[in-house]
């Protein structure tokens, strides 16, 4: 390894020791990382902020579709729909503990779906505290499951959960693709999620017929604030969802249906930008522009690629060994790191392993070859799944954390470990299975 690679490295592990200690905000850590390989050089501006065919730089694709969702999300969010649909899955559930996480979860998985899990729990969370409090009960294992329904939701679309957000734009994937592929998956999982949840609910939950006549006080019609606005959130989600689905054959990218989306949804609506944009989580999108940046000096100095041969060299030609390999892994690491700063540097990882496996292949017909795209499914389903196994595995974690916490309730790091490892484990296995079966 060359002395820039070593000092790469160095600045890159720093990083991440930052991030996953939470030393500093894992925004600051990851700017300031991107800022150190800027200054000392390890990649210039240009190939950091475009990138090459060598060398992945910051991914614009998946910057403005994230953008793009989190406004149509948060601007839903503004009209109670989010609300009303919480309230309304209590009162059907009648105060049933176990019932009311399987609606909750239910829904917030497909909202996560059609979405992004980080904004969806970020209006599901105070409902749902709402909901608890009215029950007396202690709001934070509603909360842990809400959080880790949104993340087995956000799996099954490319727009669900930013790494697979990611993923999609570096392997060239469409919206149908996860629907394919991640979607039956997501679905199998929830299934199982509901099964653990029975378990822990039916050994520590109980609630009177006094606490469960109080939901019926709540009227869930009150909840939506501007009917005139869900409307319109309604039929722009609609046309936008429908878009996606047909990208490939209109020749337009995700990012530019999204910022469409969004747009449209901005100029038929009333109120300033700064108060649309507001809901926008602008610290998850400079997050992932700055592990974008220290993935190219990475890639710059020869690190990934140094990488990528020691794990061709490890798994020879055993695509099954690398596919299940990458799916522990990456469930692995994405709970000790967060599955967003796994998916930018194995996303690069991966892209070098693909030119060094089939160098005769260029473009999409390397990244996408046969014996890759097992591993590329293994990384998402890894990633996305992996996340609920701590408190930092994704955003979604962290921002309903803080809910929790602000509204006297807090959500501690081991507690989280208690409900997320045996979600964690029994969805790995199913994807396990599910990826043998599908590839092999």
């Amino acid at each position: 390894m060359t002395t820039a690679g070593i000092i790469a490295s160095v600045v890159f592990v720093l990083t991440y020791v930052l991030i996953a200690t939470e030393v500093v905000h894992r925004t600051k850590a990851a700017l300031l990382g991107a800022v150190a390989m800027l200054l000392l050089r390890l990649v210039d501006q240009h190939h950091a902020f475009h990138g090459t065919h060598e060398i992945l730089g910051i991914d614009w694709n998946t910057v403005f579709l994230l953008i793009g969702m989190m406004t149509i999300a948060s601007t839903m969010g503004r009209t109670g729909a989010f609300q009303w649909m919480a309230l309304k899955a209590a009162k059907l559930a009648r105060g049933h503990p176990f019932w009311i996480i399987v609606l909750l979860s239910a829904g917030t998985a497909v909202l996560s779906a059609g979405l992004d899990n980080a904004t969806t729990v970020v209006l599901m969370a105070p409902v749902t505290i709402l909901i608890c409090e009215a029950l007396e009960v202690d709001p934070v294992p509603y909360l842990i499951f809400v959080v880790l329904s949104s993340n087995i939701g956000g799996t099954a679309t490319l727009i669900g959960d930013p790494p697979n957000i990611m993923i999609g734009s570096a392997a060239h994937f469409s919206f149908v693709d996860f629907l394919m592929v991640d979607t039956p998956i997501a679905i199998f999982a929830m299934i199982a999620f509901f099964g653990v949840a029975w378990l822990f609910v039916h050994r520590y939950v109980r609630v009177s017929l006094r606490q469960r006549a109080r939901l019926r006080e709540f009227d869930e019609s009150l909840a939506i604030t501007d009917a005139g606005l869900l409307r319109k959130c309604a039929i722009v989600g609609g046309l936008t969802l429908a878009a996606f689905c047909i990208h490939d054959v209109i020749h337009l990218e995700p990012a530019t249906i999204a910022l469409a989306g969004a747009t449209l949804l901005m100029v038929w609506q009333k109120g300033g930008v700064e108060e649309i944009f507001h809901g926008v989580e602008w610290g998850t999108i400079f997050f992932i522009i700055g592990l974008f940046v220290m993935v190219a000096a990475l890639a710059s100095t020869g690190v990934i690629g140094l990488f990528s041969g020691y794990l061709l060299a490890i798994t020879g030609d055993n695509i099954l060994v690398l596919t299940m390999g990458v799916l522990v892994v990456s469930a692995i690491v994405s709970g000790l790191i967060g599955n967003i700063a796994y998916v930018a540097a194995m996303n690069a990882v991966l892209l070098n392993l693909a030119a060094a496996k089939h160098p005769e292949l260029i473009g999409v017909a390397q990244i996408q070859a046969a014996d890759m795209l097992p591993v590329w499914w293994a990384l998402s389903i890894g990633a996305c799944f992996g996340g609920n196994s701590t408190l930092l595995g994704t955003a979604a974690n962290v921002a309903v954390a803080g809910i929790s916490e602000r509204s006297g309730y807090p959500m501690t790091f081991g507690r989280f470990l208690k409900y997320g490892i045996p979600v964690t484990a029994v969805t790995i296995v199913l994807g396990a299975i599910y990826l043998w079966i599908l590839f092999f």
